[in-house]
């Protein structure tokens, strides 16, 4: 008997009010995996909009070296 839940969805971090900078690396490892790799938004929970500027930072934090492009 399979028994059906809906999973509760996820709200937007930055939707909610916060901010998201390329110098805040703690923040912005939330939003990668272990190999380095951007979290797409089923995971994250981010809208559209703002995936794309999570992303823009975390490649940001990569060019001048505060994470790393692969671990």
């Amino acid at each position: 008997m399979a028994e059906f839940y809906r999973k509760k969805k996820k709200i937007c971090y930055m939707c909610a009010g916060k901010n998201v900078n390329y110098k805040d690396v703690e923040i912005l490892k939330k939003y990668i995996n272990e190999k380095g790799k951007i979290l797409p938004r089923r995971v994250t929970g981010a809208c559209a909009k703002h995936q794309r500027y999570i992303a823009e930072q975390i490649k940001r934090a990569r060019a001048i070296a505060l994470l790393p492009y692969t671990k």
